[in-house]
């Protein structure tokens, strides 16, 4: 291989006017997107976005100019090292999202970006799924998951990428296209490619004339195998077209660019049934295994296998059956799937496996079902293990999780080898086995600390003793994880030396200089896999168990301008650190950008907690910073014993710019204070969608004959300022509120010197007067409500979610939990001509009660739609007014989403939030309650 130039200032200036403004040089930034879910740690010397496959050509081109070896992440949820880089890190996620079924749901065109479940939700209405089901489908993008050959649970070797891909579009080394697709593309490609397609043709004509080499690669791709290239693609394939589809499966980006790809789904079966079989001890189990995989597909499709630590790990679970608490120790679970198109079908495999599987004793009475919601809960101990072992694991501690594949007959054999490994090298605390048992695939965990030199040599020595030992079993060193680093140097090992030679004759047909991801699949360095290994430093105790999975990331409203949730807590990490080793500068330089990239622009809305597999709540950092030292303190006070006051300004700020909009437009207010903000970071930024003052006196409605009554805590930012503008009711939200309260018949009460009255939220950053405020609206709250006896309905999702969780003996209610139970049985409604779209708001899906604002949506319009573009609009209070770059990033594919449904209008339960859903949608957005209020009448 030819030394390179590898000029990064040169790349990272000219990469600039290709990329303006997603070229990263800074620290901060470099680490960040150089953190992935793998057990490695390495600093990319410069980052860019890219947006579109023109952009990758021009950056492929330019890194060959410059010399600079490149590497493409997606989602950064691989976990053997194959998207680490300390070269250019090129990240191609958020431009690529594109989505096309055909065939009437038989294939999926995507671009490289889409996230996997994403994919099966476009396809649910055709019955039909992408055939890969790897565990990290909610996050792992389709490029990763055919770059990788990720399979999963149920999909085996039948339905992975190898056996269900179409087509592929690929950006080659020279920045050329190959779209398989397109037979213009191909004829081009074979008319200027000619020495490849002879190249890979030949490299088939030899394997073909070695007939010990065919057999082999036909025999060792009857498991599950992806260590090193795809070298089933030139035995099973005679036309260059197929031979490159496929050999880009599992690939890992070194290669070539992935862009497009089209699969041939498969049908999601109607009817299923699963088994749980509890055995006494490990070898049972894998006996068990053995027999069910000697079945055949048509009776069992999926098996996994759990040890006794697994079933010990999971027991804290609530979601985990209370028997599982109690099963004796040594015990080791298998849990089956089985299905068909009709329920007998399943009824007879059941009975057919049960019969089967009798003569291995149990260590209790095994379980079987059809009912999902019981065997739902069964795959949730399986689908914790990995989670839990990394929430349970020693401070300090790195998770790590393997995969190895045997051939069934050596499965039980297998099993034991590992169990002796787990003993010889001291990982048997915290070390499990699991995995897709039923191809012969495990996976374990192990959680080695880096900090410490045992361990690391402990963990490069069983890595290598096991790489020999499954070598010599004739089984895969990787069955669904990918190469990467981590088994790189063992390829020889498993393949054989005249395999290996191919290996690395296919890396030089396609990256002759090897530019193109080095290290990863192919490497000359042996000890590749034990460097740069990752110390974790021991944080904050709600963060340090963070495994960097990536979960997190998906409904993260800051992901595309400042950080995710996992970049949040690896630079807290990283700054610990450096701290630590005295790199004070460094540090200081962290923290400092830390304010904005991982403070200021935290919309704090906590959806990263309901996809982490540990239930971190990240927003709890910032949340937490933000109280360090509030500026101000005493101003904070002096607003709120002063809160109408405070209030009345509000309201005469917004009618000054109601004044200055009689003179100049809304839209040049908006652009004159953006530039206001965008100079100076101070001024606020006001939307064109800004709210007029709210002058209504808030006065209980009480009439003779009423028997129901609610008291209306109606909140600070309703109570300050009317709908935002665009829409043509200009009627106050209580105004509203009392409007549907009459046509129900229910008496509204105003809380005692509501002028005064804050939930707190506005003060979280200052504990004292937040505690302060929940205790004043405590206590006129119950003094309303007669001590309980009526309910509380609150105006604002964000407010409410506040006050439910610090108040909890009151009964309190959403504004459309209380509408849709109180007010909509006493009205009729009729139904209006709108596409309706709908803002769940990001604290009320925390509080679980998001489902009321759509079914009041669904009550009064035929064209309902959720919004999917966004979990949280980021919009977040006064963050729309200070921050407003985080509203415009989080719903910059809004007006998209609102042309794509034909929505003519929009509805929320939070007043802020819509002031920006408003402006970036292009459609008024307004409170659930003016819907409901526009088509409804007193019930006859």
């Amino acid at each position: 291989m030819s030394e390179l130039i590898r000029d990064y200032d040169r790349f990272a200036k000219e990469a600039q006017a290709i990329c303006k403004n997603r070229v990263y040089t800074d620290y901060l930034r470099r680490y960040a997107y150089g953190v992935d879910a793998s057990c490695y740690s390495y600093l990319p010397k410069v980052v860019v976005k890219a947006e579109d496959e023109q952009e990758v050509r021009r950056l492929v081109r330019l890194c060959q100019q410059c010399g600079t070896p490149f590497t493409f992440r997606a989602a950064g949820s691989s976990l053997s090292g194959q998207c680490s880089s300390e070269d250019v890190l090129i990240v191609c996620n958020d431009g690529f999202k594109r989505m096309e079924v055909l065939d009437d749901g038989k294939a999926l065109r995507c671009d490289c970006g889409v996230i996997g479940s994403d994919a099966n939700d476009l396809l649910k209405p055709y019955n039909r799924k992408i055939g890969p089901d790897p565990a990290t489908i909610t996050t792992a993008l389709v490029g990763g998951i055919l770059n990788n050959n990720s399979s999963g649970m149920c999909c085996g070797t039948a339905q992975n990428s190898y056996q269900t891909i179409r087509s592929i579009r690929v950006v080659l080394l020279d920045g050329s296209i190959l779209d398989t697709s397109d037979q213009k593309s191909i004829d081009q490609f074979l008319k200027e490619k000619p020495q490849m397609v002879k190249d890979i043709l030949a490299l088939r004509e030899e394997i073909l004339a070695d007939e010990e080499l065919t057999h082999m690669i036909h025999h060792k791709y009857k498991i599950k195998n992806t260590t090193g290239y795809g070298l089933n693609s030139l035995v099973d394939f005679d036309n260059i077209v197929d031979i490159i589809n496929h050999l880009f499966i599992g690939s890992e980006g070194t290669l070539g660019f992935v862009s497009e790809i089209v699969y041939n789904t498969v049908e999601d079966v109607p009817h299923k049934g699963c088994g749980l079989l509890f055995f006494s001890n490990l070898n049972d189990a894998s006996e068990a295994v053995v027999k069910l995989a000697g079945m055949g597909r048509d009776k069992v499709i999926a098996a996994e296998m759990m040890d006794y630590q697994s079933l010990r790990a999971v027991q804290q679970l609530e979601s985990v059956p209370d028997f599982v608490r109690d099963v004796p120790e040594g015990t080791s679970c298998i849990l089956f799937q089985t299905e068909s198109y009709t329920k007998s079908t399943v009824d007879d495999n059941l009975a057919f496996i049960q019969k089967e599987l009798k003569d291995i004793p149990t260590a209790i009475p095994s379980l079987y079902s059809q009912d999902p919601k019981e065997y739902d809960s069964w795959w949730a101990i399986r689908k914790g293990i990995l989670p839990i072992v990394a929430g349970q694991r020693k401070k300090g501690t790195t998770v790590i999780t393997e995969d190895v594949c045997f051939q069934i007959e050596d499965f039980t054999k297998g099993i034991e080898m590992l169990t002796e490994l787990f003993h010889k090298y001291d990982f048997v605390d915290g070390g499990v086995i699991f995995g897709h048992a039923l191809s012969g695939n495990v996976h374990f965990n192990i959680t080695p600390d880096f900090s410490d030199p045992k361990d690391t040599k402990n963990f490069g020595d069983l890595v290598h003793e096991m790489s020999e030992r499954v070598s010599g079993f004739g089984g895969s060193l990787k069955a669904e994880h990918g190469t990467g680093r981590m088994v790189a140097p063992f390829i020889e090992m498993e393949w054989g030396k005249k395999a290996y030679e191919i290996n690395r004759r296919i890396k030089a047909i396609f990256d002759p200089i090897r530019i193109l991801n080095p290290d990863v699949i192919i490497t000359d360095d042996p000890d590749v896999y034990k460097k740069n290994l990752k110390a974790q430093c021991i944080i904050d105790d709600a963060f340090t168990i963070c495994m960097e999975c990536g979960f997190c990331e998906k409904h993260c409203p800051s992901r595309n301008l400042t950080l995710t949730p996992r970049q949040r807590i690896a630079l807290l990490r990283e700054q610990k650190r450096l701290e630590q080793e005295g790199n004070f500068a460094l540090a200081a330089e962290l923290k400092k950008g830390y304010e904005y990239y991982g403070v200021d622009t935290c919309a704090a809305c906590s959806m990263c907690k309901g996809l982490c597999p540990l239930s971190i709540d990240t927003a709890q950092i910032a949340l937490s910073m933000r109280k360090i030292a509030p500026p101000g303190p005493n101003i904070a006070k002096t607003i709120y014993d002063n809160f109408a006051t405070t209030l009345d300004m509000c309201r005469a700020g917004v009618s000054l710019e109601g004044i200055a909009g009689a003179i100049v437009t809304k839209k040049a207010i908006a652009k004159i204070t953006e530039g206001l903000h965008g100079a100076t970071g101070i001024t606020p930024y006001l939307p064109k969608t800004t709210p007029k003052a709210n002058t209504y006196k808030l006065v209980s409605k009480i009439k003779p004959g009423n028997f129901d009554k609610v008291v209306y805590f109606s909140t600070c930012a309703n109570r300050a300022f009317r709908p935002n503008q665009g829409y043509n009711d200009n009627r106050s939200l209580q105004q509203v509120f009392e409007s549907l309260c009459g046509k129900a018949q229910i008496d509204v009460i105003y809380p005692p010197h509501i002028e005064n009255l804050c939930c707190g939220l506005s003060f979280e950053n200052y504990e004292n007067i937040d505690k302060r405020a929940l205790k004043d609206l405590h206590d006129a709250l119950m003094s309303a409500s007669e001590n309980g006896k009526y309910p509380i309905v609150i105006d604002h999702s964000a407010c409410f979610s506040h006050a439910f969780k610090h108040i909890e003996d009151l009964e309190i209610n959403d504004i459309s939990e209380y509408l849709y139970k109180y007010v909509v049985p006493r009205l009729d409604i009729h139904k209006v001509d709108e596409r309706v779209l709908v803002h769940k708001q990001c604290k009320i899906k925390s509080a679980g009660k998001s489902e009321y604002i759509e079914k009041l949506a669904r009550l009064c319009a035929d064209e309902v739609f959720n919004i999917k573009s966004f979990a949280c609009d980021g919009f977040a209070g006064q963050k729309g007014f200070f921050t407003p770059e985080l509203n415009k990033c989080a719903t910059k594919d809004l007006s998209v989403e609102v042309a794509e449904y034909g929505a003519t209008m929009g509805v929320s339960s939070s007043s802020t939030c819509e002031i920006g859903l408003g402006e970036n949608a292009g459609i008024p957005f307004v409170g659930i309650a003016f819907l409901l209020d526009r088509c409804s009448s007193r019930k006859r």
